[in-house]
């Protein structure tokens, strides 16, 4: 697969995601990214953010992307045919204070893609609700949970081991009223 202007942020994250693999490391999407592939394409994100596993140099990652044409510019990575950028925040992959354990994988265009399950995307963006008042995030968890079927039972419990059953509540009457 090349890299083009019109490339699908699936497809992209699935090119690299497997390029890293192929080269011994592994990492999975999370983020705005994953809202936009959960979501069906409703919420629109320029960045792939990628939780490495395992302990990765940054010149090792450096070295493999440039491979697909990426340079790196600050702590992000660009390539001249696309707007989408690449980052690598700091693991390891949790959703509020819980380790993430179950990966999902898709087979794309450019690779297999591993990336948060639908729920744990929802649990992703609802921390940032919970504990930064994000609005913006609590309405990407919406966007995920109208497009996707989540765990709403996974959910509340989560909800309740982050101490935040009120917002929690909040989210479930909006997600009803739509």
């Amino acid at each position: 697969m090349k890299i083009h202007p019109d490339v699908k942020v699936e497809d992209l994250a699935g090119l690299i995601c497997q390029t890293l693999r192929d080269a011994g490391i592994t990492v999975t999407l999370t983020g705005g990214a994953c809202v936009s592939i959960w979501s069906e394409g409703q919420y629109v994100s320029d960045d792939l953010d990628l939780i490495e596993h395992g302990l990765v140099t940054r010149d090792k990652i450096r070295k493999v992307l440039s491979t697909l044409g990426f340079t790196e510019q600050g702590r992000h990575f660009i390539h001249p045919k696309t707007k989408f950028f690449v980052e690598f925040p700091t693991g390891p992959l949790m959703v509020g204070h819980q380790r993430v354990e179950l990966i999902v994988e898709r087979v794309t265009s450019g690779g297999n893609l591993r990336l948060l399950s639908a729920t744990d995307c929802v649990k992703d963006r609802l921390a940032a609700f919970f504990h930064w008042h994000d609005l913006q995030s609590l309405e990407q968890a919406l966007l995920v949970a109208t497009a996707q079927a989540v765990d709403l039972n996974e959910l509340r419990r989560w909800s309740k081991k982050e101490k935040n059953e009120q917002k929690f509540k909040e989210f479930l009457r909006r997600l009803q009223h739509r």
